[in-house]
């Protein structure tokens, strides 16, 4: 049923009532989804706005209902760790998930660049964020809280008086199942890389190291290094520790593209991966699988994680105080690569 052609101006509200038989007030409704309206009456008012081309009024809008219908993934994170030359990194793997959950709701995501100054969160026009992994002190969290919006964590918040809603990535759990990976695998001197910020996946790790190192009687070795570096600091800090520690005979780096560098290090000094050093990483990404050899990782469950980010936003928006304050990914799985893999599987 379009319009005629005799006008330019665009359809309006009331050219769309006009149309489907029922007030500018039940258009309205149906196409914001508030109020109750007959779900076929709502379908049917949708196909005609559709059909005569009727695009709404955003700014107007947000004006009336004061919401942007927009959430933002943002993250401190460098760039050089959170995308990379791939720009499948972790950051754009959960962008991915957050956008499908988000769409689904009727909501746009807006991915800002790396929050580590500047105002990169005061220029957008939005609801709420997702921050992932936060670090003490954010500048993500800081930005958001100066602007008094709701934010859910991708990974728990490390400020212990900091309640935002959060969902649980296990960070302990993941150097656990590393660690037990390499022992299995005959490690008795590994290493411990970790950036040198304070997010969950670094302090969590480290936590678990130095647990497991005294369980099992190893000396604990650990290096840290700015996330900022990418893989030149796995490479740097890696190197430095084969030169202090020639015994390493393993490395749990835990951000990949430390991984990376790390495997480069190994080489460039005369040894073999797995042979001599064998080389972990958390997160099962493209330079985990495309590393020369492949890198054993993790599988995180970034997809349903990013999911349930949104959802727990989204119930804070509309108020839900019902919401749970937590969800937690599925548990993450060890996928064995041949960075690491000496002995057969059960052997």
């Amino acid at each position: 049923m379009p319009m005629s052609g005799s006008s330019s101006r665009p359809p309006t509200i009331a050219d769309v009532a006009r149309a489907a038989g029922v007030s500018r007030t039940t258009v309205s409704h149906a196409l914001n989804g508030i109020g109750k309206v007959d779900p076929r009456t709502r379908e049917r008012i949708k196909r005609t706005a559709l059909e005569l081309g009727y695009r709404p009024n955003l700014r107007a809008q947000r004006l009336r209902r004061g919401q942007a219908r927009a959430i933002a993934l943002a993250s401190s994170m460098p760039f050089a760790v959170a995308g990379g030359p791939s720009r499948l990194g972790f950051y754009m793997e959960v962008a991915a998930a957050a956008a499908e959950s988000a769409l689904l709701h009727e909501y746009a995501l807006v991915l800002v660049p790396p929050v580590q100054s500047g105002s990169a969160l005061y220029s957008v026009d939005i609801d709420g964020a997702i921050v992932v992994e936060p670090d003490v002190d954010d500048a993500a969290v800081a930005q958001l809280k100066e602007r008094g919006l709701p934010y859910v964590a991708l990974g728990r918040p490390m400020p212990p008086d900091d309640n935002a809603p959060y969902v649980d990535l296990h960070g302990g759990l993941v150097a656990d199942l590393l660690l037990d990976h390499l022992h299995e695998q005959g490690a008795e001197h590994p290493a411990l890389i970790v950036g040198s910020g304070s997010r969950h996946s670094s302090v969590d790790a480290l936590s678990t190291y130095e647990r497991v190192a005294a369980s099992r009687g190893w000396t604990p070795i650990v290096a840290t290094a700015s996330e900022a570096g990418g893989e030149q600091a796995g490479y740097e800090s890696c190197a430095a520790l084969l030169t202090e520690h020639p015994e390493i005979d393993a490395v749990c780096a835990l951000v990949d593209a430390f991984a990376v560098g790390a495997v480069k290090a190994v080489v460039d000094s005369g040894r073999t991966v797995p042979g001599d050093v064998m080389v972990v990483t958390r997160y099962d990404g493209l330079r985990a699988r495309t590393c020369e050899p492949p890198l054993t990782a993790v599988d995180l469950h970034l997809d349903r994680a990013a999911s349930d980010a949104v959802e727990l936003l989204l119930a804070r928006l509309r108020g839900d105080e019902a919401a749970p304050a937590t969800a937690s990914a599925p548990e993450p799985v060890v996928i064995a690569r041949a960075s690491s893999q000496r002995r057969p599987a059960g052997a």
